[in-house]
């Protein structure tokens, strides 16, 4: 799968590209089913909000089929080597979870702020990849993208330990506010199915979800593989250390995956 020419330039100016449809009502429901699998999970790498709601389950694609085959799947995997002009590893994995009711805020941030301060990746010559697997709707903790900010380079942030169970160096509000005068906010909302790219220096959030209805999201972060990390002080399943690049499968691994699971 490649991007068009539009496609490319859409993503250059804004930082991102919304791609709905992008997986079928099947893979969808496939990748929903092993979502509830992997948070019942009594693993290091499910992390939980402390009332116990899911929140992330990490590296979920080596302990579960259907996001291993997501994780080389070639509707993700091309465009961005086309984007980064190379082949890729994983970086990192997420499958992260909005509760009903109960799912927590992600502060302003950027991910390659992270990356590059715990991590000690050289550059932000890698991006993320956003499966919706549920419907992602204004009123349940859509993301929150600020168009341009990739262009602004890595901006001064803090170290965040305590608003969310997950660590993040997150933006102040000056620095939030100045940028959205300038860009303006966008919240991209769809199907189970959809598909968002961002760059890895956009500077993004997530607000709560007090709704009754659940929102998930699979995040792929996926790094050219000469830009590997550097520095390994952060769990192996958190921060991946195979560069090995990633081998696109059939486009048909989930449908092939979701038919033997009927079977």
């Amino acid at each position: 799968m490649r991007l068009d020419a539009s496609q490319v330039s859409q993503f250059e100016d804004t930082g991102y590209l919304f791609m709905p449809d992008c997986f079928d009502t099947s893979e969808a429901a496939l990748l929903r089913n092993s979502a509830q699998r992997v948070y019942a999970l009594d693993r290091e790498e499910v992390w939980r909000e402390d009332n116990g709601a899911p929140r992330t389950a990490f590296a979920a694609h080596t302990y579960d089929e259907a996001f291993r085959r997501l994780g080389a799947h070639p509707r993700l995997i091309e465009p961005v080597m086309q984007l980064l002009d190379g082949q890729v590893y994983i970086h990192q994995y997420k499958v992260n979870a909005k509760a009903a009711f109960d799912g927590a805020v992600w502060q302003w941030h950027q991910d390659y702020g992270t990356w590059k301060r715990d991590d000690a990746m050289p550059e932000p010559r890698a991006m993320n990849i956003a499966v919706f697997i549920d419907e992602v709707a204004t009123f349940n903790g859509p993301l929150m993208f600020i168009p341009g900010s990739h262009r602004s380079g890595v901006l001064p942030a803090g170290h965040d330990l305590e608003t969310t169970s997950y660590p993040l160096w997150t933006l102040d509000r000056a620095t939030v506010k100045e940028l959205a005068d300038r860009g303006g906010i966008v919240a991209p909302t769809g199907a189970p199915g959809s598909v968002l790219m961002f760059h890895s220096n956009l500077v993004h959030a997530s607000p709560p979800n007090i709704s009754p209805w659940p929102r998930t999201i699979v995040y792929l972060s996926l790094c050219e593989v000469r830009n590997h990390i550097r520095q390994y002080k952060r769990p192996e399943w958190i921060a991946h250390r195979d560069f090995t690049p990633i081998e696109p499968l059939d486009d048909n691994c989930l449908r092939a995956l979701a038919s033997e699971q009927a079977a």
